[in-house]
């Protein structure tokens, strides 16, 4: 199984890096680095291949000179380089998540064995089944729902799942919101050793950048938007693989922790501000995304999803071009 890991850093190799570059080369996996504006002019990494801004420009010129620099959403990039490849699975993280000894091994074979869960209830806060050590709940979670989450319980059943999308959590930092680092106490661990779990269709959660696999008949559903804020670009494109996995008959896994955060310095008053599109907008968007009809036709269907977006006003019509370049740029799967 070749794997293609994708990172996108603005900072010199650090220890994280290093890391994550000697697990790639033990697992023989390909380990793509996006640069931005901010980046280093010399990146060396044993292990990694750098894509400077130039480079970017040379190797996939229109759909990079498209993509907003300064931003998150680059890394698209580095998606469409690791499928250039061959990789049939890519994973991706951040350089502030140090990998586990079971990073690479996530994801083996063709079946996870999981707990499939089903709710009357429109929302499901996977934390809660992997025995945090502290109420928590993921960045990207309705606030209006927190309530009704702790109140609510799920039926389980035990199923062999064919893995399509999945996401690792992440221990001592997980991914919350700026609410949740402003009010509430860190870190915050999980049971290792719990089973993962999937989520029947019509039932959301939302899932981050930090830790997540995409099978690669299914890559197209890695885009990420570039016009909408920092915090809420892979929380969105999290919503919409989750409708468009559902047309597929497929559904999102999430497992214990495969990665530890030490996060980098962050402005918890600026993530709250950009955070405040997902506190107003995230119920109604996956209203509108369960509106959506849908073909079970995952290029097609992507691009319909952000169409009821920009319908819905929460991204302007300018993401439609980048989403068809994105569409565009892919190798077959």
């Amino acid at each position: 199984m070749k794997i293609g890991l994708v990172v996108t850093t603005i900072q010199a190799p650090n220890p994280v890096m290093q890391a994550l570059a000697a697990q790639a080369q033990a697992s023989q996996a390909e380990f793509v680095v996006i640069g931005d504006r901010k980046s280093p002019p010399v990146f060396e990494l044993e292990g990694a291949d750098y894509y400077d801004l130039a480079r970017q420009n040379a190797v996939l010129p229109e759909f990079s000179q498209a993509l907003p620099v300064g931003h998150y959403a680059r890394k698209n990039l580095g998606y469409l380089l690791a499928l250039q490849r061959g990789c049939e699975w890519l994973v991706e993280t951040d350089d502030d998540n140090y990998p586990l000894d079971n990073f690479f091994s996530l994801v083996r074979g063709d079946e996870l064995r999981a707990r499939r869960l089903r709710s009357e209830s429109r929302w499901l806060n996977a934390y809660r089944y992997f025995s945090p050590s502290e109420p928590v709940w993921p960045r990207g979670y309705p606030l209006e729902k927190l309530a009704e989450d702790l109140a609510s319980k799920a039926s389980e059943q035990w199923e062999l799942e064919r893995p399509a999308l999945v996401q690792g959590l992440a221990d001592d930092n997980p991914d919350v919101d700026a609410v949740y680092r402003l009010t509430r106490p860190l870190p915050v661990n999980f049971d290792r050793q719990a089973a993962a779990i999937s989520l029947e269709s019509g039932l959301w959660c939302p899932f981050n950048s930090q830790n997540t696999w995409f099978r690669r008949d299914i890559a197209a559903l890695c885009y990420l938007p570039s016009y909408c804020s920092f915090r809420m670009t892979d929380i969105w494109r999290s919503f919409v693989a989750q409708r468009c996995l559902w047309a597929l008959g497929e559904r999102v896994i999430f497992t214990a922790p495969s990665v530890r955060q030490e996060r980098n310095e962050h402005n918890l008053l600026r993530d709250f501000a950009d955070e405040v599109p997902g506190y107003l907008n995230n119920e109604r968007i996956v209203v509108a995304l369960a509106d959506c009809a849908l073909q079970g036709e995952v290029r097609g269907d992507l691009r319909r999803c952000y169409q009821a977006l920009v319908s819905l006003g929460v991204i302007p019509e300018k993401e439609l071009a980048l989403v068809d370049l994105w569409l565009a740029g892919l190798p077959p799967a």
